[in-house]
């Protein structure tokens, strides 16, 4: 793609998004949406063939994001498309686009058909603190995080007649308690207990995963911390930031490394805070933060909006 075709000026990266309204020739009873997403070096002509592709098959492109940063020689892309099942076929569609993604060398290029697509499966890590966790429940049980949860799995002994495990009896999913010490931090059950799954969520786990750990699972782990670090460290965060009359908190949601808290940044969130707060509705606002930051992530990781950009940053379309 000519990148001098593309931008108003060539000091500043080029971003651009576009949308349409449209009467589809496409029976609405038979439409599925597909979602596609590609990462490759820039080249002239990517956009053309990606969007003749999705054309020559029937298909009608929705919306379509577009990132290429400013002397990077790489180029980003995310579209939305509509089409026939039947005419095209879930099988030739990953035929098509691996083909496109041969011809630019593509470094990612990945297709998604929710509708046909089983959807991902995840386990769920926690500890003492239940709001992330409670919250991630009812989101799934609601129908709002399209993922399945095999699992979740806890260092802290919930009774059989708490909340959470009843929710879990009734909903069929399996619950593992694993006490964890210094010595211990059971991590080989871990990985047994989560070899299937398409990624793990940390909501609010409050241990260290080693490097070991990290290369033995080899997926994405998405984690949930408060905004407010590293300013206030250690334990009781919240109160700490309280005593220090803070006026703005915030939660952040990133991708696990071995550096702790410093993975790529997946979401962020903040809200104002005042002098009219006490320690209680203080804590609430953050811990409603922390809900909303970890389930968008995991939104916007299962619609493919999420792609790595240099060595710890993202492009979130």
């Amino acid at each position: 793609m000519n990148l001098t075709q593309r931008r108003v000026s060539s000091s500043i990266p080029q971003v651009f998004g576009f949308g349409r309204s449209f009467k589809s020739s496409l029976d609405s009873s038979s439409v599925a949406h597909g979602i596609h997403v590609f990462q490759c070096p820039d080249a002239v002509g990517i956009v053309a063939k990606l969007s003749d592709c999705i054309a020559s098959r029937g298909g009608n492109i929705l919306g379509a994001d577009v990132f290429v940063p400013h002397n990077k020689n790489v180029f980003y892309s995310r579209s939305e498309f509509i089409f026939d099942p039947i005419r095209w076929a879930r099988v030739q569609m990953d035929e098509d686009f691996l083909r496109i993604s041969k011809m630019f060398d593509a470094k990612r290029s990945v297709v998604r058909v929710p509708k046909l697509d089983p959807k991902f499966k995840i386990a769920v890590i926690a500890s003492k603190q239940e709001h992330c966790l409670i919250d991630l429940l009812h989101s799934w049980q609601d129908g709002r995080l399209p993922v399945d949860i095999t699992c979740v799995i806890s260092n802290h002994d919930r009774g059989p007649d708490t909340h959470v495990v009843r929710f879990l009896e009734r909903n069929g999913i399996p619950y593992h308690y694993l006490r964890t010490t210094k010595e211990n931090k059971r991590e080989q059950e871990i990985l047994d207990l989560v070899q299937n799954t398409d990624f793990l969520v940390l909501a609010r786990y409050m241990q260290i995963l080693s490097g070991k750990f990290l290369q033995s699972y080899g997926k994405d782990i998405i984690n949930i911390h408060h905004g407010l670090l590293p300013s206030f460290k250690g334990g009781y965060p919240s109160k700490q930031a309280f005593d220090a009359g803070v006026k703005l908190i915030g939660a952040t949601s990133h991708f696990v490394t071995e550096e702790l808290d410093a993975g790529p940044i997946i979401e962020q969130m903040v809200e104002r805070v005042s002098h009219r707060d006490n320690i209680q509705s203080f804590v609430q606002k953050s811990e409603n933060l922390e809900k909303q930051c970890l389930a968008k992530a995991i939104k916007s990781y299962c619609e493919l909006r999420v792609l790595p950009y240099e060595e710890n940053k993202t492009v979130v379309f």
